[in-house]
């Protein structure tokens, strides 16, 4: 079981909720696909920062663990890691095309306004081509799910290994 503090200062303990995947595997399956179909085309080390950051804006643990252990096994540099989650102030860690996805992916995973602002999606667009922009779109839209799933279902974090499946 997995312990958090809460405001109190006493400590809650909480475990899985559900197990998706066996409950319903269709659902499984099709999110398998989607994401496979999604990640198609798009640098791998630049997926996993996507991937990481929406994980870290979703305060999705489990995704956290196995999207950082897929970014080391991809050649991820760990100060790259390390610092994405102030990728803004990390000036010289990430080029500007990674910058640019990132701040889509912020702007897509939040939507603190209803929608993503057009100056974020016009610095992504000179940064990717039409077919690739629709690609990391997607996968956005794919990892936002995936939090969504493990948060909800209070997925376990820590045993992932790169390499395995979700």
């Amino acid at each position: 079981m997995n312990s958090t503090k809460a405001a109190n200062g006493s400590i809650q303990l909480h475990g899985p909720r559900m197990n998706l995947p066996q409950l319903a595997p269709e659902v499984y399956k099709a999110m398998i696909a989607l994401d496979r179909a999604a990640s198609k085309g798009v640098d791998p080390v630049l997926a996993e920062l996507v991937k990481i950051r929406a994980s870290q804006l979703n305060h999705c643990a489990f995704c956290l663990d196995m999207h950082t252990k897929d970014a080391r096994a991809a050649g991820e540099r760990e100060d790259r890691i390390y610092l994405l989650s102030a990728w803004e102030e990390a000036t010289g860690y990430y080029t500007e095309k990674e910058q640019a996805a990132l701040a889509l992916t912020e702007a897509v995973t939040v939507l603190t306004d209803g929608f993503v602002p057009d100056e974020v999606y016009a610095r992504a667009a000179e940064h990717f081509e039409q077919a690739e922009l629709a690609q990391l779109i997607s996968l956005i839209l794919v990892i936002n799910a995936w939090n969504r799933i493990a948060v909800t279902t209070r997925s376990v974090p820590g045993s992932y290994q790169p390499g395995g499946h979700r």
